[in-house]
């Protein structure tokens, strides 16, 4: 059973912050769904991704195109992932179900800090997973460097 990482923004935009998380999913041999809520977002986050440096590339595509199950990162705004995703990254506000969260590996659910519409959309998902019994963990950047700040253990 996975758990959901809930990424607070405050110091780093999802563009910077986004790319290592998705290193580190790929390093544990796990394939990602990056889920949005706007194709428009979704080829812009394509576009950062692609421009991003050489060392630090990470393979992955858009969704619907002819390899979606072939991509090792997929970006999607659909609830399904083709791609055989272990670990979901949610932005943007993007739905995430407690049962998505109990059959991956890991769900992380990255908001932006500036936004008090994204930081209420957050703790309202922390709620609904948390209460569903999710075990959840929320990390925060606000010292600079990333901190747990809360764990809920799940049922």
């Amino acid at each position: 059973m996975g758990a959901a990482y809930f990424y607070h923004l405050t110091r780093t935009p999802l563009e910077a912050t986004l790319p290592p998380l998705i290193g580190k999913a790929l390093s544990a041999g796990w394939r990602v769904a990056v889920r949005g809520t706007s194709d428009e977002r979704m080829a812009w986050l394509d576009e950062k991704l692609w421009l991003g440096p050489e060392d630090g590339f990470l393979p992955h595509g858009l969704a619907g195109g002819e390899f979606d199950a072939d991509q090792p990162v997929l970006l999607t705004t659909r609830t399904e992932a083709p791609n055989d995703a272990a670990c979901l990254m949610a932005v943007d506000g993007a739905a995430v179900a407690p049962d998505e969260v109990g059959a991956l590996a890991r769900v992380c659910i990255l908001f932006d800090g500036g936004d008090p519409a994204a930081v209420e959309t957050a703790r309202s998902q922390w709620r609904t997973l948390t209460q569903a019994g999710c075990a959840a963990q929320y990390w925060s950047q606000e010292s600079g460097a990333w901190a747990k700040k809360a764990e809920s253990g799940g049922g």
